[in-house]
């Protein structure tokens, strides 16, 4: 490719540290599509022939269809994708071939195979995403009325409803989509045609180009175009943010398998079993999925400091920009597909839940809040007349509603039996009706929504 200039070829380690092909080929079609955009530009330029430009996009396909399948000879030598299709293009249609990487060089075309590669990409997750939110829906909306202790501290705080807490997981993969789609608006500018860093001579059409392969418009700066992989560290941190999401409902879904909490049991398919111990049942989709998050973290991390230190424009550093993407996505795809089926499958103890959610004196804030909308007590007075309460039914060792009146009034004579009516964990959720609570018309209702938003 540079014999004009070296006399030599590069020694084994130079040719092993520089070839990229060995993950790059992923890139393939996208490599194909963009020169297949930019052989048409060219002759629609009139800066190479139509007959030129019909020999390169059948050779093109040609290609396409050797490497779909498996018929590319794979050669470090040629270093990179781009190298490979250009080679090979030039064994099957001759002089035409040379003439493609006019008015382009390596990278720019790196840069726009890598877009096209993550756009696509962003485009497939949202669709896994959107499934998993379906999944959560629908436990929601059956769940909706289905009573579990609420944790802060993963102490016991107060009641809640499974679908109002996997609709949680709802609202934050909501904004994972969101983040994700922000990321797709802002890269969605087309590098071809900046050429090495300057741009080019020949006057190319970079507006055809563009809408060829289908970006909003041509990036407007070519030494930013050529050097700019801040697109990829956004589609990481997104990833990462995502991540973090589904590894916190992994590990609740970790925590509830365990015999001391027995929310759920996880089926046979996202389950393994020990090798001494035949009554386990682990719940190893979840903690792998608990696990990979640390790359997608660790792959945001790694090209951060890649690209921290590089002067404009293009650097060798960045052909390390794509292993850890390409890495990431494989193993988020994995994750949602995963936690999806887990929650498709899920088989929650309503009746384990419903006897967690009463213990830890878990409405103490509903008694607190009754003396303030029956008696007219200050919230801070209510506050300290129900921990009294909540004292003298631990020193006996009864629940709240297990209390007896004359024991309630020996605090505050004036609170009346009616306050048995919010003292039953059923009464509590019903109760929490403000908007984006966790009473079960509020979830009944968001699923509704939810509903119509994922049509």
């Amino acid at each position: 490719m540079w014999g004009g200039r070296f006399a030599e070829g590069p020694g084994a380690i130079m040719q092993e540290i520089n070839a990229s092909i060995g993950f790059d080929i992923k890139m393939y079609r996208e490599d194909i599509m963009g020169s297949r955009a930019h052989a048409a530009m060219l002759a629609a330029s009139d800066i190479i022939s139509q007959a030129d430009r019909d020999a390169i996009i059948s050779g093109l396909n040609q290609v396409e269809a050797e490497i779909e399948a498996g018929e590319m000879t794979i050669d470090p030598a040629l270093e990179d994708i781009h190298m490979h299709v250009e080679s090979r293009l030039r064994e099957i249609v001759g002089e035409p071939a040379s003439r493609l990487h006019t008015a382009r060089s390596r990278n720019d075309q790196v840069a726009t195979d890598f877009r096209l590669w993550v756009r696509g990409k962003l485009d497939s997750l949202d669709t896994g995403l959107i499934g998993l939110q379906r999944a959560l829906v629908d436990q929601a909306d059956t769940h909706a009325a289905t009573v579990m202790p609420g944790f802060t501290h993963l102490q016991t705080a107060q009641p809640v409803t499974l679908g109002h807490h996997l609709m949680a997981y709802y609202e934050m993969i909501k904004r994972d989509r969101s983040r994700l789609q922000d990321c797709r608006a802002r890269m969605n500018e087309c590098p071809l045609g900046s050429a090495a860093l300057a741009g080019t001579s020949f006057p190319i059409n970079r507006e055809m180009t563009s809408n060829a392969l289908f970006f909003d418009r041509p990036t407007a700066n070519s030494l930013d175009a050529v050097s700019d992989r801040d697109f990829a560290l956004e589609f990481l941190s997104a990833l990462s943010i995502a991540g973090i999401h589904l590894s916190r409902l992994a590990d609740e879904i970790v925590l509830w398998a365990t015999s001391p909490f027995g929310f759920l049991t996880l089926s046979d398919k996202f389950s393994t079993g020990s090798s001494i111990m035949p009554q386990k049942r682990n719940p190893d989709a979840a903690e792998l999925i608990r696990a990979k998050v640390g790359r997608f973290v660790g792959a945001l991390n790694g090209l951060l400091m890649t690209m921290k230190g590089l002067p404009l424009a293009y650097s060798k550093d960045m052909q390390e920009d794509k292993e850890p993407v390409f890495n990431a996505v494989h193993d988020f795809e994995l994750c949602i597909a995963a936690m999806t089926g887990m929650m498709e499958d899920l088989k929650p103890n309503s009746e384990a839940m419903k006897a967690a959610a009463g213990g830890g004196y878990s409405t103490a804030t509903d008694l607190a809040d009754w003396l303030v909308r029956v008696l007219g007590m200050p919230f801070r007075d209510a506050h300290h007349v129900t921990g009294t309460i909540v004292k003298m039914a631990e020193n006996q060792g009864v629940e709240l509603k297990d209390l007896s009146l004359p024991d309630m009034q020996s605090v505050d004579d004036r609170i009346t039996d009616g306050v048995f009516s919010v003292l039953s964990v059923e009464a509590s959720v019903a109760s929490r009706t403000a908007f984006g609570g966790t009473a079960p018309e509020n979830v009944k209702a968001a699923v509704v929504s939810a509903r119509k938003d994922l049509s």
